[in-house]
């Protein structure tokens, strides 16, 4: 068998501990993440299924258990949906956890190292950069229709895997103690980021201060929802979500926005030249028409005009983020050069400048593509 000599693990013995059907003929590293390891197992038997073996990162997730029973609720919650549906095919369109030889979920390996196989979904691809508007769409329709058929799943049925991962209140009393401790002395060379930090705070509180009002609902969200983490089929339609280490309770204004976050900036998340971040309003409007031919007549008017906010502080809050990792000395985020995440943060603030200037555009987009029942909902208020 043909297996990556690199990992330090015996990837064969792993495998061999989970229920799979036929033999890996091969084990190698697949995908460019860089939370866990993942390697695709490549079987030996004609016509059995290959596979995707994944060590989970305990250091970021610190409760791996709770991780792997909330998507083993999700896709258990989606695959009943999905039966219920014509057309619908759940092998294809949801994420597939093989057990354990002895029936758990993931193995645990003598060093404490957690591992979890999935069936391996082939003819499929991801996509970094989106292309077009078609494109756009069919990611809107993915994380909608993931939405959709999660709508009646009560949110106390899943764990908080990371806790506070988008509350933003918490992201900011963490800034402030960076700022408090500066423990590598580059305060002072960030006083225009931290301005801008600043002064957008009462904006930025809307999502959360609507969740705790209760005028907006808790719901079962993503809360990963850049571009990659859909499947596309070979026809460029949206076949799967994936990714679901995140999948908890938040408000769906999360997931949109940080959808938008990837969809429609026109430079690269850590890009230099601020002048080449712009907006593309095309993919905006294809990816909220997907979004919202899914989720558009289940969701409450003031859900409704929470997400153009979302699409406002899901950059503000990765770049508050990669700030606060500056200031702190780098200890989170992976760098490749010294001031990496000073450059990620200018960059996320400047898509924030970006997209608050298209900010009515993008409201009037949302209410324009908006079901009637919500249109009218809206005007009335």
């Amino acid at each position: 068998m043909k297996e990556s000599s690199k990992t330090g693990y015996n990837l064969a013995a792993i495998v061999a501990q989970f229920n799979i059907q036929g033999e890996a003929a091969a084990i190698e590293p697949h995908g460019s993440g860089h939370i866990h390891d993942t390697f695709r197992v490549t079987n030996a038997q004609a016509g059995a299924p290959d596979y995707l073996l994944q060590r989970v990162n305990h250091h970021v997730f610190k409760n791996v258990p709770g991780l792997m029973e909330n998507i083993q609720v999700v896709t258990k919650h989606l695959r009943e949906k999905l039966n219920n549906l014509p057309n619908a095919n759940p092998e294809k369109e949801v994420l597939t956890l093989i057990p354990t030889q002895s029936g758990q979920w993931y193995y645990t390996d003598a060093d404490g190292n957690y591992w979890r196989v999935y069936y391996f979904l082939d003819n499929t691809r991801t996509y970094d950069i989106v292309e077009n508007s078609q494109q756009a769409y069919e990611g809107g329709k993915a994380f909608g229709k993931f939405q959709r058929l999660l709508a009646d799943l009560p949110v106390n049925q899943l764990h908080e895997t990371i806790p506070n991962f988008h509350n933003i209140e918490s992201r900011l009393r963490l800034f402030r103690e960076a700022l408090a401790k500066d423990s590598v002395g580059r305060v002072k060379e960030v006083q225009p980021e931290i301005q801008a930090i600043e002064e957008r705070i009462a904006i930025m509180l809307t999502v959360l201060n609507l969740g705790e009002s209760g005028q907006i609902p808790l719901r079962i969200t993503h809360n990963d929802t850049k571009f990659n983490n859909v499947l596309l089929d070979a026809a460029g339609k949206a076949q799967c979500v994936i990714d679901l280490d995140t999948v908890m309770p938040g408000y769906v204004a999360y997931d949109f926005g940080d959808a938008i976050r990837t969809t429609v900036n026109t430079a690269a998340e850590d890009e230099k030249d601020l002048t080449k971040i712009n907006v593309d309003l095309a993919l905006f409007r294809g990816f909220t028409e997907g979004f919202l031919a899914e989720t558009g007549t289940f969701l409450s008017r003031t859900e409704l005009t929470s997400l153009a906010y979302g699409v406002l502080l899901l950059p503000y809050i990765m770049g508050l983020r990669f700030l606060t990792d500056y200031i702190d000395g780098d200890n989170y985020y992976k760098i490749h050069f010294p001031e990496h995440n000073l450059q990620r943060a200018r960059a996320q603030l400047q898509l924030v400048k970006n997209l608050e200037v298209h900010f009515k555009e993008m409201m009037a987009i949302i209410l324009e593509v908006a079901p009637v029942q919500n249109q009218v909902a809206v005007a009335g208020e």
